[in-house]
């Protein structure tokens, strides 16, 4: 393992984005009795930490400037205003020099004594290590069954599959880096970014502790929020659900009116239903309802090209170009 001052001097192999909102109760512990020694205890090689001030209205700002004139591997990037957690972890990457970023949260509930692991599968050829949850010490029961049933929904609607429970600790490396930043859309979901590009990856499981300090950011509603443009910036589906609810609605309601004039009009109601008035009208709005439905969903398809044409996410993403075969890659799940 080099010296601390080797360490401090080198360029970094490993850079470490944590974003950083109104923490002020716990960062100055997480940072010096959490994460600097579980980084120089495991990693033998040079490394950052690139702290994402997202706005804080505490003293956040001001511990982030101490600790960084204390110790040149960290650097502190301050955003001008809360951007949301998004944004911050882009404005992280943007700025890590790395070979590797880990992206981690600054509250302690991503562990950092996995980081070791997750240099080990970079090294071991993955391009992407995700950290999947398995237990979270303060979860509970309703936010359990709302991420079940997200991943869930998600992976129904989605063009690609989700681990569940999948987080956004992770590693990714120099390659995967530059790709991710060619995305520009805004309303962005970092996870689902690094899932699109593909890549090799690994996963590695952990339970998540509690929060070191504070009580977390994201409430109920920009968790319900955050779910919201998943699915929207991840899946097209549901911009065609009431095109298809309108098919439906127009094949039932033509079959139900052809049934109907054959059966009472042209053979004299051999069966007694009698249909009614009302229900002939009932079945002739179900069909002018369809009719309207359809017609959303076709202009759902336009919509929906405009949708990804806005987006503009690369056509394709090449991992590397060679004759030499690439092995396959093995995971923890």
């Amino acid at each position: 393992m080099p010296s601390n001052d080797v360490a401090r001097t080198a360029p970094p192999e490993i850079s470490v984005v944590l974003p950083a909102h109104n923490e002020q109760d716990g960062i100055a512990y997480f940072h010096a009795e959490v994460l600097v020694p579980a980084l120089e205890t495991q990693l033998d090689a040079p490394f950052e930490v690139v702290y994402v001030n997202d706005g804080s209205t505490d003293a956040t700002l001001e511990l982030l400037t101490e600790i960084a004139d204390a110790d040149s591997r960290v650097r502190v990037i301050n955003l001008s205003r809360n951007f949301g957690k998004e944004v911050a972890v882009t404005a992280g990457i943007a700025q890590s020099r790395g070979g590797a970023t880990v992206i981690m949260d600054a509250d302690g509930q991503h562990p950092p004594a996995l980081i070791g692991e997750f240099v080990a599968w970079w090294r071991a050829g993955a391009q992407v290590v995700v950290g999947v949850r398995q237990s979270n010490q303060r979860e509970g029961m309703m936010k359990r069954i709302g991420s079940r049933s997200f991943y869930r929904l998600l992976n129904a609607i989605s063009e690609m599959q989700t681990v569940p429970r999948s987080t956004d600790y992770r590693l990714i490396d120099s390659d995967v880096r530059r790709e991710f930043l060619r995305f520009t859309e805004r309303n962005r979901i970092t996870r689902g970014l690094i899932d699109w590009l593909g890549f090799r990856r690994a996963y590695v499981e952990f339970d998540a502790p509690a929060r070191i300090a504070g009580d977390a950011s994201y409430t109920v509603g920009k968790l319900f929020g955050l779910a919201v443009t998943s699915f929207t910036t991840m899946s097209l589906r549901p911009l065609f659900f009431f095109g298809y609810v309108g098919v439906a609605c127009t094949l039932l309601a033509l079959l139900a009116g052809v049934f109907i004039g054959v059966e009472q009009f042209l053979l004299g109601d051999p069966l007694h239903l009698r249909f009614s008035g009302a229900a002939l009208l009932g079945i002739f709005v179900t069909f002018m309802v369809g009719i309207v439905l359809t017609a959303q969903g076709m202009m759902a398809v336009y919509l929906a090209h405009i949708h990804a044409q806005a987006q503009n996410r690369p056509l394709y993403v090449v991992d590397r170009v060679g004759s030499r075969g690439l092995g396959p890659m093995e995971d923890t799940l």
